[in-house]
């Protein structure tokens, strides 16, 4: 089944309230997958400072009498400084370089670890369990930026597994989050790998994501590289697709996968269902619809 929530800040005001917002809205989701959940956050200032690559790790071994240790041998590895933080079970770094050299840094020193995410501006979390106690252990209330994106997942075609939740963050600063399924999806994993794109997981979604990626990587902006999702993915599905300046939803010919978008003068939200937006700032003044197939839905900062 699965719950997706995104927000989308047009008020500056309302920027130290982001992480408060979208973990009442993971929230209001749980219920729609209990087994596991993640988010992406852009612009928190603490996470992921301004100008600096930043690198989102999970499954590195590291706890807290090792983080120190962690972040010089990374930092002494790239040839710079470099800040490191434990959210939870996520080692998250950031350094004055570009996101790419950071994370082909760290995963010299930690090859075994699953980036969960890359980019200037950008944090990733994933965790397995119930998605209102992962926001109390990421400490997400606390958290500010301009846009975020969650997940509750009920796994379907893969392992309940840090790697299969989640959003699929696999290109610098994007990120995809999925509920539904790809009937075809294991044909174009195949097509994908034969034009040199590594997989992490046996998960549908991250086919999704790295397709995007492989899209956009070949200089499409998100539009279109979402109806070529449209007319190459069979099943069905809604997504939710971000990256370092847009926001953009999409479901497939059928959409039987529920969605609703409001806005407003002060943000753009999704959910999976209403009462994911019920608590949102002016959500009584604001404009709802539930969003046609095959169409594509984008907001640009």
């Amino acid at each position: 089944m699965c719950g997706i929530v995104g927000l989308h800040l047009r008020n500056p005001e309302l920027h130290p309230r982001l992480g408060e917002l979208l973990g009442q809205m993971l929230g209001e989701m749980q219920d729609r997958g209990a087994d596991s959940a993640g988010i992406a956050i852009y612009g928190d200032p603490t996470w992921s400072p301004a100008g600096q690559g930043c690198v989102s790790l999970l499954e590195t071994g590291v706890g807290a009498a090792e983080l120190d240790a962690a972040t010089a041998a990374v930092g002494a590895a790239l040839g710079s400084e470099v800040a490191g933080r434990l959210v939870d079970d996520t080692l998250v770094l950031s350094a004055e370089v570009d996101s790419e050299i950071l994370l082909a840094t760290a995963i010299t020193v930690y090859p075994d670890a699953l980036v969960a995410g890359f980019g200037a501006d950008l944090t990733v979390l994933k965790g397995v369990g119930a998605p209102r106690d992962l926001v109390q252990a990421w400490g997400l209330s606390n958290a500010s930026g301009w846009q975020g994106v969650g997940h509750t997942r009920m796994a379907t075609e893969s392992a309940v597994t840090p790697s299969g939740a989640h959003p699929f963050a696999v290109g610098p600063e994007q990120c995809l989050v999925h509920n539904g399924s790809f009937s075809n999806h294991a044909t174009i994993r195949r097509e994908l790998r034969a034009v040199g794109v590594e997989f992490d997981s046996e998960n549908d979604t991250e086919v999704g994501a790295r397709f995007v990626a492989h899209q956009l990587a070949q200089g499409k902006d998100v539009e279109t590289a979402l109806k070529e999702v449209c007319a190459t993915f069979d099943g069905f599905y809604t997504l939710l697709v971000s990256n370092h300046d847009s926001f953009a939803v999409v479901r497939d010919a059928i959409a039987c996968k529920p969605a609703v978008i409001a806005e407003t003068d002060d943000w753009v939200a999704m959910a999976s269902e209403y009462r994911a937006l019920a608590h949102l700032p002016g959500v009584a003044d604001a404009r709802i619809w539930e969003p046609e197939p095959e169409v594509v839905y984008a907001w640009t900062r």
